[in-house]
């Protein structure tokens, strides 16, 4: 019997973790923390570390939930997400919107007294624009969705960059950039060969509503954009020789990715192109975190 409960508890656990959406969380973590390292010239505050990552993980996975919650008659149809706890029944609208207001609220209460009041409310500000504004407002009403929705995807390293200063600095703003270019070539890759998907759910994604050849041509001219964006930290001494070969090398394996989708395009390609985003940016945060403390100047 006991043994029974122990299974049972251990599979409602997983039913929540998977509301949190671990691998989309687990990269605006790795950001949150990058834009920590990045703002202090040493270490972190360990306060800052503990409390600002458990903080931002909590609310970014109060926010996925939510989104579930939002989204669940929509994900019923799509593949990609029909298994998720809602679709499946295996979770109530009740328990979903409890679970996502003590975790979001412990979050909040988290950042608010080990690291400070500012990235609490930019948290919750960026909670609001994914889970409200972005998913029940921008996601249903137009193609551009995923390109103004995008604010709110590219907060991480500014959430990080306040818990470790208490202020937003230019350099903290020019990580939100790099991210808000990021997100149009790296969601519209997935659009392309999810499209079948996306119009049966009635989203008017941009492959929906313009077609395939607009969105390869966005793709292309947005990691275009991304890797000009990528060169201003060079500019504002943020980066040094490290962060420019790694971004020039780095971009440019994206700018060919866009190239192929736009000439040659094959749903496997864009599925290789929506996975090698994850690690680009991925790596280009990392290249940006050795260059910040083994710095070679310009």
């Amino acid at each position: 019997m006991e043994s029974l409960m122990f299974q049972g508890a251990a599979c409602r656990c997983q039913q929540f973790l998977a509301l949190c959406k671990l691998r989309v969380v687990s990269l605006i973590v790795f950001t949150a923390v990058i834009g920590m390292f990045l703002a202090v010239p040493g270490w972190p505050a360990w306060n800052v570390l503990w409390a600002g990552t458990l903080g931002i993980a909590l609310v970014a996975g109060a926010a996925a939930a939510f989104n579930c919650l939002i989204e669940q008659k929509i994900d019923a149809t799509m593949a990609r997400t029909r298994a998720r706890p809602l679709p499946r029944g295996e979770l109530t609208n009740t328990q979903t919107l409890v679970f996502s207001g003590v975790v979001g609220g412990l979050g909040l209460y988290l950042l608010n007294v080990f690291v400070n009041p500012l990235t609490m409310w930019l948290t919750l500000a960026t909670f609001v624009g994914y889970a409200v504004i972005y998913t029940a407002v921008l996601k249903p009403a137009t193609p551009q969705n995923i390109v103004i929705g995008g604010a709110s995807g590219a907060m991480p390293p500014v959430l990080g960059w306040v818990a470790a200063t208490g202020e937003i600095h230019h350099d903290a703003l020019l990580l939100f950039l790099i991210i808000f270019a990021w997100t149009p070539p790296h969601f519209w890759a997935l659009a392309l060969y999810r499209r079948e998907e996306y119009a049966q759910a009635g989203l008017p994604m941009l492959p929906v509503t313009h077609g395939e050849a607009y969105t390869r041509l966005h793709v292309l001219l947005y990691t275009l954009l991304l890797f000009a964006v990528t060169m201003l930290p060079v500019g504002t001494g943020m980066g040094g020789w490290i962060y420019l070969v790694g971004a020039a090398l780095l971009g440019g394996r994206f700018i060919h990715y866009g190239w192929r989708l736009h000439r040659q395009y094959s749903d496997d390609l864009a599925k290789e192109t929506f996975r090698y985003s994850i690690w680009y940016l991925s790596l280009l945060f990392t290249v940006m975190l050795v260059d910040h403390y083994y710095p070679i100047s310009i």
